[in-house]
């Protein structure tokens, strides 16, 4: 269930806190087939299940790093819900980013928000975004991501 605010100004009383952690999703094999058709990154590791059984040290096929990042916007449209929100939004940037385990096809994966910060800019708010993708019962994060959203009026 998203959080759910009037307009982007409301994330002002959410600063330092952890704001989502959005419903589990599959990274299935056919989407990691598709990223990697769209974006011309057809690595074995990431396409060939019988050699990556047998060769990977994760055992079975896995996402694309950026495949996990991307799906931060979907996971964005789970985690908060702006009724009377901005005339638009704009993807910012990334001051850091990290995949420190991997994604498993077919496995499940979450993503969980937390808002650093919240500052004015010409004609909005510039949120930034602590958010961890989790892969569910792995000990580490599959990505940690620090994410920047301009919200413009």
């Amino acid at each position: 269930m998203p959080l759910v605010l009037d307009t982007p100004e409301a994330l002002r009383s959410f600063v330092g806190r952890e704001i989502a952690v959005t419903d589990w999703m599959t990274m299935t094999q056919e989407r990691i087939q598709q990223f990697a058709e769209a974006t011309e990154d057809r690595q074995w590791i990431h396409l060939d299940r019988e050699r990556a059984n047998r060769e990977s040290p994760f055992g079975a096929t896995i996402a694309h790093g950026f495949l996990t990042l991307s799906l931060l916007s979907h996971f964005m449209k789970q985690a908060v819900s702006l009724q009377n929100g901005p005339r638009m939004t704009i993807n910012y940037g990334l001051n850091r980013v990290r995949f420190p385990s991997p994604v498993r096809a077919e496995s499940q994966v979450r993503a969980r928000f937390h808002l650093q910060s919240l500052k004015d800019v010409s004609g909005g708010l510039e949120a930034t975004f602590s958010v961890a993708v989790e892969e569910k019962d792995a000990h580490k994060p599959c990505c940690a991501a620090e994410w920047i959203i301009r919200y413009f009026f």
